[in-house]
Formats: C-alpha cells, sequence, structure tokens
C-alpha cells in the first residue's frame, strides 16, 4: 500500500429481502470470484480469497438508492459481471464500455439490483493488443431493461 493510502476494508449494503438479496449478489459478484466467506440469519460477508469486503445485512427500513463501486483487474469481468447480474434480475444501469468522462480507461458496467442499489464493476486496465474494444462508448449510466 502507498504511503498515506486509505484502503476500503469492508461496506455493509442495508437490504430489506434479505434473501432475495443474497442469491442475486452470490450470481453477481460471484462472476468476478467473490463467494459467501461468512454468514449469520440477518447477515452474509461477500469476497475473495476469504476476505469479506461486501455485506449485506437485513434491514427493513432500508431505502436503497446507494451506489457500490468495485474494482476488477481485468475488462473480461466487468462483462461477466454484468451478464451474471442481468441474468440474476439485475436492470441494466449502463452496459460495459468505455467511460471517457470518468477517465481515459475508466471501463464499467452499472446494474440496479432489485432494491434500486446500483452496483457498479469498473476496470482501469488498458485492453491488451488486438483486443477488441466495447463499443458504443458510454458517457454516462442509462436505465433500461435488458430483453430476456
Amino acid at each position: 500500500m502507498k504511503k498515506g493510502a486509505v484502503e476500503l476494508d469492508h461496506i455493509s449494503v442495508p437490504v430489506r429481502r434479505f434473501r432475495e438479496a443474497r442469491r442475486f449478489y452470490e450470481a453477481a459478484l460471484g462472476a468476478i470470484g467473490m463467494t459467501v466467506n461468512m454468514e449469520f440469519d440477518d447477515a452474509c460477508g461477500l469476497g475473495a480469497n476469504g476476505e469479506k469486503i461486501f455485506w449485506l445485512v437485513r434491514d427493513r427500513k432500508a431505502s436503497g438508492g446507494g451506489h457500490y463501486a468495485l474494482r476488477v483487474a481485468r475488462r473480461e469481468q466487468v462483462q461477466a459481471f454484468y451478464d451474471a447480474a442481468i441474468d440474476a434480475g439485475g436492470t441494466d444501469n449502463g452496459p460495459p464500455g468505455l467511460r471517457p468522462s470518468y477517465g481515459p480507461s475508466y471501463f464499467a458496467a452499472f446494474v440496479k439490483d432489485g432494491e434500486r442499489n446500483n452496483i457498479e464493476i469498473v476496470c482501469y486496465t488498458k485492453p491488451r493488443r488486438g483486443a477488441p474494444v466495447k463499443r458504443p462508448v458510454v458517457t454516462r449510466p442509462r436505465t433500461r431493461r435488458r430483453p430476456s
């Protein structure tokens, strides 16, 4: 870690419908290598390599509408997350693609969960040589449902 840098240790996402949220996140985040690593009756922690960085916590008063962004190392992981999240019932809020207004190599996808939380997976790595660049370039998230 760089001197003076701050690292995120974990976040908690309050959800009203815990079981439904858990199924969605196990599928969506499972596509990028995250699994449930700790669980209680009303909460579970997801992460990779034994980490518990992304917690779902039952809260009957949760209002949704949060924005949670996770960084991955490869653009293919952004696509894998997006596909799995849509298949698990999420709503498209911006398909995988470049967002040049966010940065020159900012490649991300946005999906809303069942409680209107905006989940973003982002990759800053430039594409491998010869790898196709996803088009069209999207400058900001859009809201639309992916056809089944």
